[in-house]
């Protein structure tokens, strides 16, 4: 698989005093001063993560995907050429804006541009967050994942799936057209709902603890508008989060417990219990449409939904069994 994970994004803004305290005082990231134009955000050890630029046009919008070394850059530029799709070959000023080694940029069906890398840089002074969080789960598994709406989603698989190697986690199809897309471990890095036009929909970033979430859930509800989507879960990566509107109008999802797939053995299906197994009250939806996610939170509240949650090592604590009846279901009796 030549595309390894979701490595950067960057949008068009001239809001870069509110972005900076969005990102700093609710998401947690780090800001870091990039000239009067450029704000970035660290996540962790890389030098940047998201970038907010106010040369782009607002909406601009530009997504970074990562390649293991310049080979895998090349054979992909060479798949895209040989399919009819335009790759540029960017200088080595953008890959140093960009603190990579080397980059390529093409768009989408439609007209997203995308970028491909590799050599991300380090830097050598340890990630602060802006607020006091326990950090952001990366690595392997990239910044987190992009959701795009889309006119139509069949227009967009192909070039996803058989030019750059995407592979389908699952599918919804009620209260709205969505499918998920996969490049490593995480569920799904990339997300097109179809809503007949094209645009940012949101970013996901993935925190290591559910009080992060939380309390970031709690500034969220002191801003007017800010939250988008209320606490819940869902059903297809068990991810439990809510939605805060960025000041570029789409939104950020902080997260926690995602879970992670075998790409190897994983078979896609269609989800047929909603996008949320409870919360997620969608403000973004039309109302006949949230009256529908409604309904089907309700119906799985009442036929018993549950999954199980994700942690990591030294995340948890297993407790006793209090109750002899759960002791039984769950296979802890005698």
């Amino acid at each position: 698989m030549a595309v390894r994970a979701l490595g950067y994004a960057g949008f068009g803004s001239a809001a870069l005093d509110d972005w900076r305290q969005f990102g700093t005082g609710l998401v947690g990231l780090q800001a870091v001063e990039r000239g009067n134009s450029q704000l970035s955000f660290r996540m962790d050890d890389r030098k940047q993560r998201i970038v907010i630029d106010r040369s782009l046009p607002e909406g601009a919008r530009f997504f970074g995907w990562e390649v293991a070394d310049a080979a895998d850059l090349d054979a992909l530029a060479a798949r895209l050429e040989r399919a009819g799709v335009r790759v540029t070959a960017e200088p080595q000023t953008l890959a140093d804006a960009r603190r990579v080694r080397a980059l390529i940029s093409f768009a989408d069906p439609a007209g997203n541009r995308l970028e491909a890398f590799y050599g991300a840089e380090i830097d050598d002074t340890s990630f602060k967050p802006g607020r006091s969080i326990s950090g952001f789960r990366t690595g392997p598994l990239g910044l987190g994942h992009a959701v795009l709406t889309v006119e139509n989603i069949d227009a967009m698989m192909p070039f996803y799936v058989e030019l750059l190697g995407f592979s389908l986690s699952d599918y919804i199809l009620k209260p709205f057209r969505a499918y998920f897309f996969h490049v490593n471990g995480r569920h799904h890095s990339l997300a097109l709902i179809e809503t007949g036009k094209s645009g940012m929909h949101h970013l996901m970033v993935e925190l290591f603890s559910l009080d992060d979430v939380g309390q970031a859930y709690d500034i969220a509800l002191c801003e007017p508008d800010r939250v988008n989507v209320s606490l819940g879960r869902h059903t297809n990566d068990f991810m439990t989060s809510f939605y805060a509107k960025t000041p570029s109008s789409f939104m950020i999802e902080c997260g926690w417990g995602g879970r992670q797939i075998d790409p190897a053995n994983w078979q896609p299906v269609q989800m047929y219990d909603g996008p949320s197994l409870w919360g997620h009250e969608r403000v973004w939806l039309p109302p006949e449409d949230r009256e529908v996610a409604r309904e089907m939170r309700m119906h799985a509240a009442a036929e018993g939904r549950r999954a199980p949650v994700q942690v990591i090592s030294g995340n948890y604590q297993l407790m006793p069994g209090t109750c002899p009846w759960w002791d039984g279901v769950s296979g802890k009796a005698g």
